[in-house]
């Protein structure tokens, strides 16, 4: 038996296995043209594609272009302008730095490149089809530089087999351009797609302000139903890190994540960890199942993230996995707590779309980036006296403590006065702008959550003994579950004992909760644990317990309410993080301002 004998590879072959890396379909050749472009310190961009890109991807910028004596060089592999030695790979600033895109490109299609320095009286262009260089003669070109590709994968005619239909690598190409234009909002980019008479703008996202390439990008919605948010941190070790940007509101989301754009160092990224963090930041104030909408940009130092790691550079590798998480995860979660009722109107939702009905925005109100807390003026706790303390112990069936709500003053509070309850289920309201309506229970809900939270944190849950113990009879598992984790559920305020093989005894509870509320609280409680499986996995899904108790411990539909009890859950949500979703992520009130009241009963028409 012969061994194989080891050779090396034609040219030809190994141009076009790298390119195989680079180069998977159009929109890939969008992006590095796209980067490269950017890099050239370009103010305007025009692209042209042809047959979904296949037939022809045209990029033209009015960047600083090329010099002629570099134009066949800059279609050969490994040769760039942005790097010069193995140092220079831990402070790359620029897009680009492989030296790859270009001849990759090359390798398999049709390419003319073509540029003009701006001091330069006429301009050059190189041609090469498939690896080979065909023409190199001077041109007629303005400023800038132009890169022609046609007929993509004509030498590899089996790879145009693996592309999807003209929609879908359209649809990837319109997504390679929203997705770059949004980190350069001072560059101007227009998509156009077909040939000749067919020929159509797809996108024109003109140079100016961020609001208008949010609205084109994501949506005029998500302008209308997002925060903007700007967090430093100095850490003496690893540097200065900001993250900063746009982010959705919990009620702005989606059924994918095809909104969501993150920057690191202006570079477009998917990341493993900065997924995590977000989905951490928004997972007790969105609905199950959605997804945030956002455009967020996160700057570190360069030697901080390594850039280097795939060719299509859509993946990076951070120096500090963990505090670059915790970063992100803190600021989003900072910024998400501190919206309470009143920082916005909200709003009745329109017809359903891609959006779960959730808590809107008032009918023509300002962008709630601009407006920002209209009620700040207002103390809801001096308008209408402080809270009661005795509102969660009341709704959990002990005596009432209320504190006499006081004749409104001068400011109307965001979430006014209480005028009633509509079939036991929704308090209604009436502020300065309208009508109010509240989920009594949703809005307890978050109200009973965040004060668990905080006294979780200070390990202090006040509990309360069970005048009768509860026996309940379990299987084995679960019952060798709360053997096992009995220290770490007292912790979160619940004391139960295996009492046999398949009987358990609660003996107390957290005081927030009632106690006819115990048995189904266990019940869901030995649940959660089955699916937790261990005692580390449950003080990581503290929260998760914590909600289900929230739940619980919260007033429940057809439960009669006086007037200031009514208020004083008004108050308590006025002041209450993220008091306008419940930890299920439902909004917990809607409203009505006068002019759409007007609009249902045709006044003033």
């Amino acid at each position: 038996m012969s061994v194989p004998r080891v050779r090396r590879l034609e040219r030809a072959v190994a141009d076009q296995i790298a390119a195989g890396e680079v180069v998977e379909r159009p929109a890939s050749i969008v992006k590095e043209l796209l980067e490269n472009s950017l890099d050239a310190g370009a103010s305007q961009i025009e692209v042209r594609i042809e047959g979904a890109g296949v037939d022809l991807v045209w990029v033209r910028d009015n960047g600083h272009g090329i010099a002629p004596e570099d134009l066949p060089l800059a279609l050969e592999r490994h040769a760039t302008s942005k790097i010069a030695s193995a140092m220079d790979l831990l402070d790359v600033g620029t897009l680009g730095f492989r030296g790859e895109a270009l001849a990759s490109v090359a390798s398999v299609a049709r390419v003319r490149l073509s540029s003009a320095l701006h001091d330069a009286k006429t301009g050059h262009q190189v041609e090469i089809h498939g690896g080979t260089e065909v023409a190199n003669t001077p041109c007629a070109h303005n400023p800038g530089t132009t890169v022609e590709v046609r007929d993509l994968f004509y030498n590899t005619p089996a790879r145009r087999k693996f592309l999807k239909t003209e929609r879908t690598e359209l649809a990837r190409i319109e997504q390679v351009v929203r997705r770059l234009s949004l980190a350069h909002v001072d560059v101007g980019f227009e998509l156009q797609h077909g040939s000749g008479a067919q020929r159509q703008v797809r996108l024109q996202l003109p140079q100016g302000q961020i609001d208008d390439r949010l609205a084109q990008v994501l949506s005029p919605a998500f302008v209308e139903q997002s925060i903007a948010i700007d967090q430093q941190r100095d850490d003496p070790e690893f540097g200065l890190y900001r993250l900063h940007g746009w982010v959705g509101l919990p009620s702005h989301n989606r059924r994918q994540t095809d909104q969501q754009y993150f920057f690191v160092n202006g570079r477009a990224i998917s990341d493993k960890v900065v997924g995590h963090a977000v989905r951490q930041a928004y997972r007790d104030v969105m609905f199950h199942g959605r997804h945030a909408v956002f455009a967020l940009f996160l700057d570190l130092p360069e030697e901080g993230v390594d850039v280097n790691v795939h060719p299509t550079k859509h993946e990076v590798r951070f120096r500090e996995t963990r505090q670059v998480h915790d970063f992100i995860f803190g600021a989003l979660h900072r910024a998400l707590r501190d919206i309470r009722p009143g920082d916005v109107a909200h709003a009745v939702p329109e017809l359903p779309t891609d959006n779960p009905p959730a808590a809107g925005f008032a009918l023509e109100t300002p962008s709630v980036r601009q407006s920002s807390m209209r009620f700040a003026a207002a103390s809801p706790a001096a308008a209408s006296g402080s809270p009661s303390p005795g509102l969660l112990a009341a709704f959990a069936e002990q005596q009432p403590a209320w504190a006499e709500v006081a004749e409104p003053a001068a400011e109307i509070p965001p979430l006014g006065y209480a005028i009633g309850q509509l079939h036991g289920v929704y308090v209604l309201a009436q502020n300065a702008e309208g009508l109010i309506i509240v989920d009594m229970h949703a809005a307890h809900e978050r109200i009973t959550y965040e004060k668990l939270k905080a006294q979780a944190q200070d390990r202090s849950i006040p509990r309360q003994t069970l005048l009768v113990p509860l026996a309940l009879d379990v299987a084995t598992a679960d019952a060798e579950l709360v053997e096992a984790m009995s220290a770490e559920l007292a912790q979160v305020g619940i004391v139960i004992d295996r009492s046999g093989p398949q009987a358990i005894t609660v003996r107390e509870i957290p005081a927030l909760i009632a106690p006819r509320q115990a048995e189904g609280l266990v019940q869901d409680l030995l649940s959660d644990l089955a699916s937790f499986g261990t005692s580390e996995e449950l003080k990581r899904r503290e929260f998760d317990l914590l909600a289900s108790m929230a739940c619980h411990g919260s007033v429940r539909a057809n439960r009669k309410l006086s007037l200031l009890e009514m208020n004083a859950l008004l108050r308590e949500m006025e002041n209450t993080e993220n008091g306008g979703l419940c930890n299920h992520g439902r909004p917990t009130y809607f409203s009505y301002d006068m002019q759409a009241l007007d609009k249902l009963f045709y006044r003033g028409q």
